[in-house]
């Protein structure tokens, strides 16, 4: 009974010890078999700073050109002018009312028709004015029988002198009311008191006409007017006679001629603004009154003189600059400005003529930045479309 207490420690302590020298081997391996990924990867990060590493050893970033689109800075005109806007007006307008009540019974015009002074636009029912004036001329011819007696009775004495004064009075008052007459009954033809075209009907055939009712409005649309309220500041620049330029949304991409016709020598306390109206022809019946139009004034023009297009301004209220393309980089150059139109802006200093500006892509680029030019998309799309058509002439 005292052997196998004495052989199950010795087990125990024979598998205990196989269990740790294979341990043992395991973590040898593990550690033998790692080294070898971590001596690669410190291999490929050794290539990696060789190849961003420059002569010296020192580590270099090499930043990717930022493609830019440039203009030349070249010679044009350049023009300082005044923008604003106004509605269109016509400065000869007028609303044709009744001068005298009765039916409507015909209409001779309609909205859009041109008329001229003294025209026909309507006939009002004539009967009763008509009689109005055969009863006066009637009363008129017998007054001035009476008028004939009496005068050949008051050359003999045999007439007051009163009485015939009071009858001749008589003859008088009639025949001016057989004129009011006459004039009421031309009034139930009614014409157009200028020439233009009807821009509205506000009447039917068969309507009751009363007086003084709108019946219609003639606009003359010959020449139009379009009133500016320019700030007091500009008050020295801009002078009657003066080239204005005018576009509407109605009639886009084209452009309308006119001068300043005025300007009012009264400052708006108020608005600290002066009233300037331009001129401008109708060119045909295409501008029309109430029209929205954007108005330029030309008060100045300068010819051949350094400008760069205003897209390519950095800053342009505060320190004007632009970034000027110097071999691969650009460099930013502080910039005088002059005259600055709707596109373009005049260079008085800090440019030459042939310089490159950046015009697209300055917001991605610094001072010094590495820059590469692209050709802009619409001289792709110009040398896309001479391609195409000497393909199709081929």
């Amino acid at each position: 009974m005292t052997s196998p207490d004495r052989s199950a420690p010795f087990s125990f302590r024979r598998t205990l010890g196989f269990s740790a020298l294979a341990i043992a081997l395991t973590l040898a391996l593990s550690a033998c078999g790692g080294g070898k990924p971590d001596a690669d990867a410190q291999a490929k990060q050794a290539d990696d700073v060789e190849q961003k590493t420059d002569k010296d050893g020192k580590l270099v970033k090499e930043a990717q050109p930022i493609p830019v689109e440039v203009v030349p800075v070249s010679r044009r005109d350049i023009e300082a002018s005044y923008a604003g806007t106004a509605a269109l007006e016509a400065p000869e307008e007028a609303q044709v009312v009744a001068k005298t009540s009765g039916v409507l019974l015909q209409l001779l015009t309609e909205e859009g028709q041109q008329v001229k002074a003294g025209e026909v636009l309507a006939r009002i029912d004539p009967d009763r004015a008509r009689l109005e004036v055969a009863r006066a001329e009637a009363t008129l011819r017998k007054l001035e029988a009476e008028f004939a007696r009496s005068k050949e009775l008051f050359e003999r004495k045999l007439v007051a002198a009163d009485a015939h004064e009071r009858l001749r009075f008589d003859v008088e008052t009639q025949r001016a009311a057989w004129n009011l007459a006459k004039l009421e009954l031309s009034y139930t033809n009614v014409v157009a008191p200028i020439s233009g075209v009807v821009a509205q009907r506000m009447v039917k055939a068969g309507n009751l006409i009363q007086l003084n009712q709108a019946m219609f409005r003639i606009v003359n649309i010959d020449e139009l007017e379009a009133v500016l309220n320019v700030p007091e500041r500009e008050l020295g620049k801009l002078q009657t006679g003066l080239a204005v330029s005018l576009s509407v949304d109605a009639l886009p991409g084209r452009r309308f001629k006119g001068v300043i016709d005025r300007i009012s020598p009264v400052i708006d306390a108020a608005t600290g603004t002066f009233r300037a109206t331009a001129r401008f022809e109708a060119d045909d019946g295409k501008l029309m009154p109430g029209m929205f139009g954007r108005i330029q004034v030309i008060y100045d023009r300068r010819a051949e003189t350094l400008s760069v297009p205003r897209v390519a301004l950095i800053e342009e209220n505060a320190d004007p600059a632009v970034f000027v393309v110097n071999e691969d980089k650009v460099v930013r150059t502080p910039v005088t400005l002059g005259y600055i139109n709707g596109e373009f802006a005049e260079v008085l200093a800090g440019l030459e003529e042939g310089d490159q500006v950046v015009t697209a892509g300055k917001v991605a680029v610094r001072d010094g930045s590495k820059v590469q030019i692209i050709v802009p998309s619409s001289a792709l799309a110009r040398a896309s479309t001479e391609s195409i058509a000497g393909n199709g002439r081929q």
